[in-house]
C-alpha cells in the first residue's frame, strides 16, 4: 500500500525521535517537522487509524509492526538516496539529505534496486 508524503514524513520522523532519544512525543515531531502541535494531533490520529502508531497514556507515541517496517523503508530509501548523491554527484551531506528527503517519496522500486546495484558494484558503503 502506498502512502502520501505526509504520511511518510511523520512516520520517518517518529522512527528518526524513537532511534535517537528512544521515545517520539507529539511535541518533539512538531518541532522537527516544523507544524503545529494540533495539525501532529490531527495526523497522529489519521496514523493510528491506519494502524501505523499507538498513543500511550503518558504521551509516547508508538509505531506498530506495520509502522515500523514502513518507516524503516522510507528511512532507507532516504540514506540510499542521500549517499548516492553524495558519491555520484558530489553534493554536499546536507544537500544531498535535502534532495532525499524530496525524493525518496516518489522513487521506484526499480530505481531503489538499480542505486543498490551500482553501489554493490561499486563497492560503495550506505550511510546508516
Amino acid at each position: 500500500m502506498s502512502y502520501n508524503e505526509s504520511v511518510e514524513m511523520y512516520l520517518e520522523t517518529i522512527y528518526i525521535l524513537e532511534k535517537e532519544h528512544g521515545h517520539a512525543h507529539g511535541v518533539d515531531i512538531a518541532e522537527a517537522l516544523g507544524v503545529s502541535k494540533a495539525s501532529v494531533s490531527k495526523a497522529m490520529k489519521q496514523l493510528k487509524a491506519k494502524d501505523l502508531v499507538c498513543k500511550e497514556v503518558y504521551g509516547s507515541i508508538t509505531l506498530t509492526q506495520k509502522g515500523r517496517e514502513l518507516s524503516e523503508k522510507i528511512y532507507y530509501n532516504h540514506q540510499l538516496i542521500t549517499s548516492f548523491l553524495e558519491h555520484s554527484l558530489g553534493l554536499t551531506a546536507a544537500e544531498a539529505s535535502e534532495n532525499a528527503c524530496r525524493m525518496e517519496h516518489v522513487v521506484s522500486e526499480d530505481m531503489i534496486q538499480a542505486i543498490e546495484a551500482y553501489f554493490e558494484k561499486n563497492a560503495v558503503k550506505i550511510k546508516k
